[in-house]
């Protein structure tokens, strides 16, 4: 995935209510670690389809408004 998609997801990411939880809490929902999660936000590493489900379903949206521009 190019580094920009990897802004634009964690960026959607952020504007879904996941900036109000910590890292800790994140990966607690998501069943990893917060050092994981550390890795999304800095674009390091990206969330398998697995997590990607995981977030959608808990934060009730969809995969492809995860990777929208908006």
């Amino acid at each position: 995935m190019p580094s920009y998609e990897k802004q634009y997801l964690w960026q959607t990411i952020k504007r879904v209510e996941i900036g109000k939880l910590t890292q800790q809490q994140l990966g607690q929902i998501l069943h990893v670690c917060n050092q994981t999660i550390s890795f999304w936000e800095i674009g390091s590493r990206e969330p398998d389809l697995d997590n990607l489900v995981a977030i959608a379903k808990y934060f009730e949206i969809t995969i492809d408004f995860l990777y929208s521009v908006n």
